[in-house]
């Protein structure tokens, strides 16, 4: 699904990526893990076209993306990429629906078929009576669901996400947690998961531990699944 060769990255005189070898497979969830500065957040956003490296390259399903053009690049990562943050990055003037179908709306689908898709997951992450409430009017689980959603409107085949459950208590991010390993089991999405959170690494399907710029060490978790418990 994913193949990185060789990925080297500096800003000015900081050499951030040196020489990053990397294969992900369909389907698989990985975390990756290191303390602040490794390169962790460089290397996700290479891998979601939001940077480009230095050397080496970058093939996703088959795509080598650092061969694209802007435009190329643009509709390859709408359409083929979603995106979770930690800090939700809602627009505050829409609400959860808007939101939510905003990338549908640039993919090209209409109106009517981006609300549908958006209603279809709000009822499936159990948010369907916070429809029509701006983010301001959620909590902080409600939103980064919705920031789910929306990443998960266009159908991606990767979910790449940069510290999702960061700003979310105890509770809320047992119940994000199970809910990524859940939308593996239903739309067979691939995650690639940046995080300091040890409770989450420790339950992924393989844990990438970065250390200057470079892989330090892979470890392969055996997880134990729990059964699937309402979101609502």
């Amino acid at each position: 699904m994913i193949q990185l060769h060789n990925i080297t990255k500096s800003f000015g005189t900081l050499q951030v990526l040196k020489g990053i070898d990397l294969t992900i497979s369909k389907g698989e969830i990985v975390s990756i893990v290191g303390p602040s500065g490794a390169g962790k957040t460089t290397l996700l956003q290479i891998m979601g076209t939001l940077d480009t490296p230095d050397t080496g390259s970058v093939i996703i399903d088959g795509t080598d993306v650092t061969q694209l053009n802007d435009k190329e690049l643009a509709r390859f990562r709408n359409r083929q990429l979603g995106f979770v943050f930690q800090f939700h990055q809602l627009l505050p003037e829409f609400t959860a629906l808007e939101n939510i179908s905003l990338p549908a709306l640039i993919a090209g689908h209409s109106k009517k078929q981006a609300t549908m898709r958006a209603k279809e997951l709000l009822d499936y992450l159990g948010l369907s009576d916070r429809a029509n409430h701006k983010p301001a009017e959620l909590s902080g689980g409600e939103r980064q669901r919705v920031a789910v959603a929306r990443a998960l409107v266009n159908h991606p085949a990767i979910i790449l996400a940069d510290e999702p459950s960061g700003s979310l208590d105890s509770k809320n991010k047992e119940e994000l947690h199970q809910l990524f390993f859940q939308l593996r089991a239903k739309f067979g999405q691939t995650f690639i998961i940046v995080t300091h959170d040890e409770s989450l690494s420790q339950t992924t399907d393989r844990t990438i531990h970065i250390k200057d710029g470079q892989i330090d060490y892979e470890q392969a978790t055996a997880r134990q699944e729990k059964p699937t418990e309402s979101l609502a």
